[in-house]
């Protein structure tokens, strides 16, 4: 068994979001994303593999394929791996995403920023 505490992790950036590691296994990788208000992750797909996705906290817009979704604290969202995706931080407080992918792209998608 592996524990870590999400705290370890907080890190905003003043400009841009940022991303944390929290575990890779396998072909897996689970993450937290950090964003600042008004900060935004562009658009993209995670080809191969299946997006787990948890508001930690605060708030923003999902756009996926062109459909925007405002999500919240609490929220949890699944989108397939070609599935295009962005999120924006469209609220006024910090938003944090806990994110899994079922398998890696590639070695890119398993990296900080």
């Amino acid at each position: 068994m592996e524990k870590k505490k999400l705290e370890a992790v907080r890190d905003f950036g003043d400009d841009r979001f940022t991303k944390r590691i929290l575990f890779q296994k396998g072909e897996s990788v689970a993450f937290v994303l950090h964003f600042m208000p008004g900060q935004e992750l562009p658009a993209h797909k995670h080809p191969g593999t299946v997006v787990y996705i948890l508001v930690l906290e605060g708030s923003g817009t999902i756009i996926v394929d062109g459909a925007a979704t405002e999500v919240y604290a609490e929220d949890a969202i699944c989108c397939e791996g070609n599935e295009q995706f962005s999120f924006q931080n469209t609220g006024s407080a910090p938003t944090r995403l806990y994110v899994v992918l079922s398998k890696i792209p590639d070695g890119r998608y398993a990296q900080e920023v």
